[in-house]
């Protein structure tokens, strides 16, 4: 597999950095770019980070790359109005995939919601579903929306609601079967893992939508490696033999064969040189 450069928005949220530190650590990634609006703590020699304010983006920022992860979101409360939350979650992904686009980088892999659909009676979920549409609208040369149930992990913020929603999932997720099974939890590094398995992995189709439950199962496929050779099978010349086409020692080592060939080629020539003269 060639070696590849990702750039990921959003890196310090609870999914953005568990990805960046997944990308750096992997084989298949030479460089990695994180686009962000404060300094990451996390540092590796594969990284580069830019810090920037999302509303000011420019092409000059996006340099080229294999794939887009885009990690951004918010809350209305953090957001503190609803036109807030939008530009967040709505605006500044839409330009970003308007910028990988002109800078011809090929995939763009953004998170979304499990309940997506801009026809909702819930607000959020309204939200993402106008995201999605207008980011299928935009004609992206690849484009893999990710829908993940509650995640769970360790975040630099308390949020009540998702830790009271975080424990009763993780009472009901053993009940949570069939078709139920894309509402149960899912920890913020099997979603990392399942985005850059779907980066490397995933169908090259214009647009692939995953839901929590396919997420969920997503993991590196196994390499596997030829067995070494032994010392004993390398020098094994009975084997060799075996498996070589046998020689015809009468053919070659009949040396009165040999020589009746010989005199019969001289004989000949002497005939012919008599004959000219």
């Amino acid at each position: 597999m060639e070696m590849r450069s990702a750039i990921v928005v959003g890196g310090t949220g609870l999914v953005g950095s568990s990805l960046v530190k997944l990308l750096c650590d992997s084989e298949e990634y030479v460089s990695v770019t994180v686009i962000a609006r404060r300094k990451l703590e996390f540092e590796h020699p594969k990284l580069i980070v830019k810090i920037r304010s999302f509303n000011q983006l420019e092409e000059k920022d996006i340099e080229f790359a294999h794939e887009i992860y885009c990690c951004l979101g918010t809350t209305i409360k953090k957001a503190g109005s609803h036109e807030e939350f939008e530009k967040v979650d709505v605006e500044y992904p839409l330009q970003i995939a308007s910028l990988a686009k002109k800078c011809g980088i090929m995939h763009f892999i953004i998170i979304s919601a499990m309940g997506a659909n801009d026809k909702s009676r819930v607000y959020y979920n309204r939200v993402k579903g106008k995201l999605e549409k207008e980011l299928i609208a935009l004609e992206l040369q690849q484009v893999s929306i990710v829908r993940p149930s509650l995640l769970v992990g360790e975040r630099d913020e308390f949020r009540l609601g998702e830790k009271v929603g975080e424990w009763v999932l993780k009472v009901m997720n053993p009940m949570l079967v069939g078709p139920l099974r894309k509402y149960r939890s899912i920890e913020a590094a099997q979603l990392a893992l399942a985005m850059k398995v779907i980066a490397l992995y995933g169908k090259k189709l214009p647009v692939m939508i995953y839901n929590s439950a396919q997420l969920a199962k997503l993991e590196m496929p196994e390499v596997k490696e030829e067995a070494p050779i032994s010392r004993e099978e390398l020098f094994n010349w009975d084997k060799f033999k075996e498996e070589h086409t046998p020689v015809d020692e009468e053919v070659v080592f009949n040396r009165e064969k040999l020589q009746e060939l010989q005199v019969k080629n001289d004989t000949i020539l002497d005939n012919k040189i008599l004959n000219k003269e």
